[in-house]
């Protein structure tokens, strides 16, 4: 009984297979059927077969697609980046980062002195006004004894002497390359410390130290954007310079304890190098 199913089955599938065959082999090719029908008008058969080959193109991308595109390649971690993942590349950005807060107390201490160059002369220029004229004999000769200097002269020469000094330290180029330092090497490693992160984790994880870093960032340019007025002697820029400057600090300094947490982080779950 079971052979005689058996059989039954084989000779059905054979039947139906045949059908198949038949049908593909009569079914007509319209391809082949367009090039009979327009052999003899090759423009107009170029024109069918671009359109027919743009009508399979969208689903054909579609189809292939996925087998195109690797789902690794979205990924940050894993292993494909090398070092880059590694704690050595890690802990560049700490490093940098905070060789640059000391930097910054550096570039501010040379701005502060150029700014005392500036405005001890603005000292020097008043007290000059509180001076008393030299008295003079009728004739209008000094006298023959020069009287002993009061107690705001001997101010004036001080502060000369003090400027004098100041100038010699050439703290006003000094202070523009620090800052033009500071700009540059603290935006490529604030962007840097970011993709560094990625690199390890393949995200980012927004929190009061990615926020301070990006407030620090944009808080350089903006005093970098004062300059130009600077120079021309606007004293609201230089003053509100001074303000973001002296701002930037305050969140350089909120952000160590955040930077410090990161580190340990880092050494906990990166391997070297």
């Amino acid at each position: 009984m079971a052979t005689t199913l058996s059989l039954l089955r084989l000779s059905i599938v054979s039947q139906k297979s045949h059908q198949t065959h038949s049908k593909l082999v009569n079914r007509p090719n319209p391809v082949r059927s367009v090039i009979s029908q327009h052999s003899l008008d090759p423009q107009r058969l170029l024109s069918e077969t671009t359109h027919r080959l743009k009508s399979a193109a969208l689903p054909l991308t579609a189809l292939t697609l996925p087998f195109l595109l690797d789902s690794k390649d979205a990924l940050a971690v894993g292993g494909e980046f090398g070092i880059l993942e590694g704690r050595t590349f890690a802990l560049i950005h700490p490093i940098v980062m905070g060789s640059l807060f000391f930097y910054t107390l550096w570039a501010g201490y040379l701005g502060w002195q150029w700014r005392r160059v500036r405005t001890i002369q603005n000292e020097i220029n008043e007290l000059k006004k509180q001076v008393r004229p030299v008295a003079v004999t009728p004739e209008g000769s000094p006298p023959a004894e020069a009287p002993p200097p009061s107690p705001i002269e001997a101010i004036i020469q001080q502060l000369t002497e003090e400027r004098k000094e100041l100038i010699k330290g050439s703290f006003r180029d000094r202070h523009f390359n620090a800052g033009s330092i500071l700009l540059g090497f603290g935006v490529f490693e604030a962007i840097g410390g970011g993709v560094n992160t990625w690199f390890r984790t393949g995200k980012l994880f927004p929190g009061p130290h990615l926020f301070a870093g990006a407030a620090i960032t944009a808080l350089w340019a903006a005093a970098a954007a004062l300059v130009p007025a600077m120079q021309k002697g606007n004293e609201t820029a230089r003053n509100l310079h001074i303000a973001l400057n002296g701002l930037n600090v305050l969140l350089f300094i909120w952000q160590i304890p955040t930077g410090i947490d990161i580190v340990f982080k880092v050494f906990e779950f990166t391997n070297w190098p």
